[in-house]
C-alpha cells in the first residue's frame, strides 16, 4: 500500500496545487436556497466537491459541525465520504487525544467507519493517545503543533527549562512517535505563523504538513509555501475553508467556489 505522503505528492501533482479544501459546513452561511437540514448540508458539499475536484489535492471535513446535528450529522458524513474523489485525501479534522481503549475506538472510527485518510489529534495527553492512530498503514495522524488561533500562545510557544519552545517539543516528539509505524505522523502548523513554520520544516524535513489560516485567518498564501515545503518539494496541504465554502450567498455557489479554488491553484502552480 501506498504511503499517505506518496499519495499526497500524487494528488498535488494531479491537480497542481495543495489545496485542502476544508468542509466547516455552518447551515446558517449556506446559500438561502439551500434547506438547513442534513439534507441540505449533504448537498451544498456535494455541490462544492463537484465544482473544485480537479482542483483539490484533499477535503478536511471539521466534525464539529456534524456532531452538532445529531445522527443525521453523522450520517451525512458518511455519505459525504463516498462523493470524495479515489484520487483526492480525505482529512477528518477531529481534534481527538485520548488514551487506551478511547484512542482505539477513536481510530477505528475515523480509520475505519469513516475510512479516512488521515486525521487531526491533540498530543496532550502523550504517547499513548496517539499510538493507536499510527497502526493503521497509509494514513497520516497530524498533531496539533502550532495553530493559527490567537491564544495559541497561551501553551504552545511557552519556552521550557531547556529554552526549546513547547511547539518544538511537540514536534521532536512526534516524529519520534510515528517512526517505525504503518502510518505517518505529520504536523498541524498555521499559515499565521511563517517564520515558525520554516523553522520546523528544518526539525522535520519530510513530514506531512497541514496548514490552516490562509484567507479568513490572514495567513500568506506564498510564505506558507515557501516555508512549509517538505524535502521533496512536496508534503504540504494547506486548507481554506470559508473562502471557498462560501464564495457566494447566491444559487451559483458552487461555481463561485470553484473560482475561488482556481485562484488559489493557480498561485500554489508557481511553486510546485
Amino acid at each position: 500500500m501506498a504511503t499517505f505522503s506518496e499519495r499526497l505528492r500524487k494528488a498535488i501533482q494531479r491537480t497542481g496545487g495543495c489545496l485542502c479544501v476544508g468542509l466547516d459546513v455552518e447551515p446558517s452561511k449556506m446559500p438561502k436556497n439551500v434547506p438547513r437540514d442534513g439534507e441540505g448540508v449533504l448537498r451544498f458539499c456535494r455541490s462544492i466537491i463537484d465544482s473544485t475536484r480537479d482542483l483539490a489535492a484533499a477535503y478536511k471535513p471539521n466534525m464539529a459541525f456534524f456532531e452538532s446535528m445529531g445522527v443525521r450529522g453523522l450520517e451525512t458524513l458518511e455519505l459525504l465520504r463516498q462523493s470524495v474523489p479515489q484520487d483526492a485525501l480525505f482529512v477528518m479534522d477531529a481534534k481527538r487525544g485520548d488514551i487506551g481503549n478511547t484512542s482505539q475506538a477513536y481510530a477505528r472510527a475515523f480509520f475505519g467507519l469513516f475510512k479516512s485518510d488521515a486525521v487531526t489529534l491533540s498530543p496532550y495527553m502523550g504517547r499513548d493517545s496517539v499510538d493507536p492512530f499510527l497502526e493503521y498503514e497509509g494514513t497520516c495522524s497530524f498533531v496539533l503543533c502550532l495553530t493559527s488561533n490567537p491564544s495559541a500562545a497561551d501553551f504552545q510557544t511557552q519556552a521550557l527549562q531547556s529554552g526549546e519552545k513547547l511547539y518544538e517539543k511537540v514536534a521532536k516528539a512526534a516524529l519520534e512517535w510515528g517512526r517505525g509505524k504503518k502510518g505517518e505522523a505529520g504536523l498541524v502548523v498555521g499559515a499565521t505563523q511563517a517564520q515558525c513554520l520554516s523553522d520546523l520544516r528544518k526539525l522535520a524535513p519530510e513530514a506531512p504538513f497541514l496548514v490552516p489560516g490562509v484567507g479568513a485567518q490572514g495567513g500568506d498564501l506564498g510564505a506558507s509555501l515557501k516555508a512549509g515545503r517538505a524535502g521533496d518539494g512536496y508534503g504540504i496541504l494547506v486548507n481554506v475553508s470559508r473562502q471557498v465554502l462560501y464564495a457566494s450567498p447566491d444559487n451559483d455557489f458552487a461555481n463561485a467556489a470553484r473560482e475561488q479554488a482556481q485562484k488559489i491553484v493557480n498561485e500554489m502552480k508557481t511553486y510546485f
